[in-house]
């Protein structure tokens, strides 16, 4: 009956749709478009998932604004000389969310047997979780001890200096015994965590409801306990023109991105929010680890597994006319190379600007004057990027490249290039954690899709050794002069062509305060407040 009361409540509150309040309660609205997946954790791979799971969740550690890595439930932690062992120490005011799971319906206190078994339960083949891989360093025997309840020892079978920032991603997040046990598979939609929020209810395709975690362990600089708001409503409109109409109705207090059914309305050619709109909204925008390019496949025995010609490609390609009248001037040209801006080792110069008579020359120096004689390029991508394909067809095409853009399903373009069935391919490149690593990786020789997210399927030995080299030192200045060459040794091989620096777009209601600017654009609510 409690729970009766309590979605009745929640659904008033969110049908109200011009008043944020009901009485003196707070509620967050914004709307998912992609849907929701899963509730569990252990399969918050797409930013969907993880934006509810970062509410309803904690881990070991979080990743904060600046990119560095800080305690959550461990209250600190020391690495031994080897780089291989972790020590942490782990809060004793952290509890999880009252449910009917444990013994009458009382959250119980988190200790260090809970985290081995959230973390073998990611390992176990059965779970099938696509974060199984950030434990790939473990030692093969016995790589997590508990000491008592508040000490929790991980053992790395040799040293990755980037593990601390995996273990801030929500994979890693706490879970107890007993709810998984309870639950089993349904625990997708029955969540039990320690985050700010709790779960209230989910109508699948329709609404997720969350309320306020009363027994929630942080607090804020002058005492007062996180979060301020009372409820998070998420909604699940698939239609973005109705969803940002909403938001123009004051429905939603957030809308996440930039899309074409609302960007010429909303913002300037030079990208900055329309004067009509701004004593009603504010634009956020900041940068985004996330690089968009398109990759070519340098095991296809084609003319394309010359370095030259893929750096011609690179050449003929206005990446500031493409990002001014294809993407209302809100991204970054990706002239830097592949490590995206905002990144220690992304390098200014080091990638490619459009210079017309070089690539001229260099189809001359290659035996294609004006690319007669070159075979066709095909380009494969989804719908959502074919302007973008198209826009780069066209420039091929002044220079005599004659280029075929295939567009596929989602999910068929996603299993092609996995697979290496594709010749080129457009793709993006998001930051799982915060380290240079997180970008090389997709060049070094053993993550080979679909094992790895190698998906130009690059193999140069000299790339490898400095990878390697990089992975074998804790100084982060030399680390990120080493990551720095390796995107410099990238760009001078051209398996990808950067094409843009995604930034995180956020149009907000002016009543909204205390939202964070994460470089990874995960939504943190937790001292956001609403007027």
């Amino acid at each position: 009956m409690h729970r009766i009361i309590l979605i009745s409540f929640l659904v008033v509150l969110v049908a109200c749709s011009q008043e944020h309040s009901h009485k003196d309660k707070m509620v967050f609205r914004y709307n998912e478009s992609a849907g929701v997946s899963s509730l569990d954790p252990a399969y918050s791979r797409n930013l969907e998932n993880i934006w509810v799971c970062n509410m309803l969740y904690n881990g070991l550690v979080t990743i904060g604004d600046d990119l560095n890595v800080y305690p959550a439930i461990t209250k600190h932690w020391t690495i031994d000389s080897t780089g291989t062992h972790y020590t942490f120490h782990l809060r004793n005011d952290v509890f999880f969310h009252d449910n009917k799971a444990f013994r009458e319906g009382k959250g119980r206190r988190v200790v260090a047997q809970d985290f081995i078994y959230s973390f073998n339960r990611i390992l176990n083949p059965k779970v099938s979780s696509p974060g199984i891989w950030v434990f790939g360093n473990l030692r093969s025997e016995k790589p997590f001890r508990a000491e008592g309840d508040s000490i929790l020892h991980i053992y790395l079978d040799r040293p990755f200096p980037p593990f601390l920032g995996l273990l801030g991603m929500k994979y890693c997040s706490v879970l107890p015994k007993e709810g998984i046990e309870k639950y089993g598979e349904e625990f997708r939609s029955n969540p039990v965590g320690t985050g700010p929020f709790k779960f209230n209810f989910w109508i699948e395709n329709t609404q997720i409801s969350l309320l306020k975690n009363e027994n929630y362990f942080e607090k804020d600089s002058a005492g007062k306990s996180l979060p301020y708001l009372d409820a998070v409503a998420v909604s699940f409109i698939p239609d973005m023109g109705s969803a940002y109409l909403d938001f123009m109705k004051g429905n939603f207090d957030l809308m996440s991105g930039l899309h074409s059914s609302y960007s010429d309305e909303l913002l300037t050619p030079n990208g900055a929010l329309n004067d009509l709109y701004k004593d009603q909204i504010r634009l956020e925008k900041h940068p985004f680890l996330k690089t968009d390019y398109f990759g070519f496949n340098t095991e296809t025995e084609t003319a394309w597994q010359n370095p030259e010609l893929r750096k011609a490609v690179n050449y003929a390609i206005d990446r500031e006319s493409m990002v001014r009248y294809l993407r209302n001037n809100v991204f970054e040209p990706a002239n830097g190379g592949f490590i995206p801006k905002g990144m220690p080792g992304h390098i200014t110069d080091a990638g490619y600007t459009y210079r017309p008579d070089t690539v001229r020359a260099i189809l001359i120096r290659q035996g294609y004057p004006n690319g007669k004689g070159l075979p066709v390029l095909t380009l494969s991508t989804t719908s959502d990027y074919k302007d973008l394909c198209e826009y780069a067809q066209h420039q091929l095409g002044e220079f005599g490249i004659e280029m075929e853009v295939n567009v596929l399903p989602a999910s068929s373009h996603r299993e092609l290039v996995s697979q290496g069935k594709l010749e080129f391919f457009r793709k993006s490149w998001l930051a799982d954690y915060p380290d240079d690593e997180n970008f090389m990786a997709l060049f070094y020789s053993e993550n080979k899709a679909p094992s790895g997210p190698n998906y130009t399927r690059y193999d140069l030995p000299q790339f490898d050794s400095l990878y390697n080299a990089a992975l074998s030192t804790t100084d982060p200045k030399v680390r990120s002069a080493l990551y720095a060459e390796m995107d410099s040794l990238v760009m001078t091989e051209a398996p990808v062509v950067p094409l843009y620096y995604d930034m995180v777009m956020r149009f907000v209601q002016k009543n909204v305060s205390g939202l964070d600017k994460n470089p990874m654009n995960i939504l943190d609510l937790r001292r956001v407040k609403i007027e």
